[in-house]
């Protein structure tokens, strides 16, 4: 036997091996060795593993979009609902058929697998103004940590945030939309300053200033349409029709450029879901899988915090039975301690154009497991469209081999829906009528906007009063002045009287002395 078919037996023995499960799988591709399909050699992907997230990297071109829709359609066939983040707008066609060709032949043909084409299950979605479900959450069920977190606050921003939730829930006041939060925040630093003072303590209006300046920013890339009621049910994630899982489609196709929505939504999303599941252990599949397209968005302006944050779900969303799958260019866009959590790693090729693209391939290279059957960073820039580098975790949680896979073709159809199309999946969607109505009920922007208005009323109340006041002292001053100058003058006059009268008296009395005098005088003599 030639060395060239001997090694072609012991990689197709190390993948019988090696990818053979008791339970149930999904099956991806077929193994592939010195660029050409090996027969079976199926690569498959135990479903009981599939909770401990994933990666599928690769340049642009490679096909990554292509294998998160083969995962969904898989996925959905078992009866596993997934939602998948579509920010470039061509996932939608899960909801459509296929159509074969003779590539799609061949390709099935060497893995070994039939081509049915299909369509799924689908339930279009959005946080902005796309057509579809739309998804919101309140500001109460962000909470005040995570809510400063996604804001980039410091400790004494955190703790004035912590202030306005301990507040509102001691007076039992609603929290539900941006426009409270701001509201709120004026609150504390007028009117409601000596009261919350009083019982929390003190608060910098500099700090409220620099918070209220966040909010504005998360503002202006729509977080206003994202925070408010109705809030979404997860439960709704979780449906199936006819024995397949739904797949649930966030159409983001207007937020590339909106980083710090979008990181806002994906942590509200995984930290509602771990909110709400229960602990499910080890099942034998999970319960929701959600894949992340063009997942550098939520890393790029995300605050060390946040990233503490993600790290710190991703962790323990699996107890939940939930898998959280990553797709980008390159695995270096997803945190390291992120990327260490990750126990499915499908790599499509990269391109190696500069000395800066070579380092980083072999640094990618570092991250598999290594193989007596590949060069791993040369195979990295050698492999064809719909092509990759796998490895999972078998049932017993140990790395799998590092096969070079073809990948079968996605069933469903790989272009975009026509806007006929994407009307009749809302028209016939109950989730759409459900969430359509924006509910703005009573909160704390009504609430505390009725509270500063009534001490706004009262400080005219009380202003004017003193103003009456101080014009009834005023006036009567001005008749207490009158009274007193009259008074003056009637005295001037009295006294000029007596004067007068004196004079005159002694003018009299002088007279009178002198004519005595002279009588006194003459007697003498």
């Amino acid at each position: 036997m030639e060395k060239k078919d001997q090694i072609t037996l012991e990689f197709q023995k190390e993948i019988q091996t090696k990818y053979t499960y008791k339970k149930d799988f999904i099956t991806i591709g077929g193994g592939m060795l010195n660029g050409e399909p090996v027969a079976e050699t199926k690569v498959k992907i135990p479903l009981k593993t599939l909770n401990r997230h994933g990666l599928i990297a690769g340049a642009t071109g490679t096909g990554k979009t292509k294998t998160v829709q083969v995962l969904a359609e898989q996925l959905s066939l078992k009866g596993i609902p997934s939602l998948l983040m579509d920010i470039k707008g061509d996932l939608s066609g899960l909801a459509q058929p296929g159509s074969s060709n003779d590539h799609i032949v061949w390709r099935h043909g060497a893995i070994g697998e039939p081509y049915e084409p299909q369509g799924l299950p689908v339930e279009l979605m959005s946080i902005s103004d796309e057509k579809g479900v739309k998804l919101r959450a309140t500001v109460s069920e962000f909470g005040p940590i995570l809510l400063s977190k996604i804001l980039g606050l410091n400790e004494t921003q955190m703790g004035i945030v912590s202030i306005m939730f301990k507040y509102c829930d001691d007076q039992k006041i609603p929290l539900l939309d941006l426009k409270d939060l701001r509201k709120t925040l004026q609150y504390l630093t007028s009117e409601g300053k000596k009261e919350i003072e009083k019982e929390y303590g003190y608060i910098s209006g500099r700090s409220v200033s620099a918070i209220l300046r966040k909010i504005v920013e998360l503002e202006e890339q729509g977080g206003e349409k994202f925070f408010g009621e109705k809030s979404f049910d997860i439960e709704d994630l979780l449906q199936e029709r006819n024995g397949q899982g739904q797949i649930s489609i966030i159409r983001l196709t207007d937020i590339q450029n909106k980083p710090k929505l979008f990181s806002t939504f994906m942590l509200s999303l995984l930290a509602e879901i771990y909110e709400t599941l229960p602990e499910s252990g080890d099942d034998d599949q999970p319960k929701l899988c959600l894949f992340i397209d063009e997942a550098h968005l939520v890393f790029k302006e995300a605050t060390n915090e946040l990233l503490d944050q993600i790290e710190i779900i991703i962790k323990l969303i699996r107890s939940k039975g939930v898998g959280v799958f990553f797709c980008t260019q390159l695995p270096t866009d997803v945190p390291e301690e992120v990327l260490s959590q990750l126990g499915l790693k499908v790599q499509h090729a990269l391109r190696a154009f500069t000395a800066k693209d070579r380092k980083a391939i072999k640094k990618t290279a570092e991250n598999y497991p290594e193989t007596t059957f590949y060069t791993t960073d040369e195979l990295l820039t050698s492999m064809g469209i719909g092509e990759a580098m796998i490895t999972c975790l078998n049932e017993k949680g140990i790395p799998t081999p590092l096969v070079h896979t073809l990948l079968r073709a996605p069933i469903s159809r790989m272009d975009i829906l026509t806007e006929k199309e994407i009307d009749k999946i809302i028209d016939h969607s109950e989730l759409v009528e459900e969430y359509a109505e924006d509910i703005d009920r009573e909160s704390a922007y009504e609430i505390l906007s009725e509270k500063i208005e009534k001490a706004q009323e009262e400080e005219r109340k009380a202003a004017l009063k003193k103003q009456k006041e101080k014009e009834k002292a005023a006036s009567s001053r001005r008749r207490s002045g009158g009274r007193k100058r009259q008074s003056l003058g009637e005295s001037l006059l009295s006294k000029a009287t007596t004067i007068i009268v004196r004079e005159f008296t002694r003018g009299i009395m002088g007279v009178l002395g002198i004519k005595k005098t002279r009588r006194r005088r003459r007697r003498t003599y």
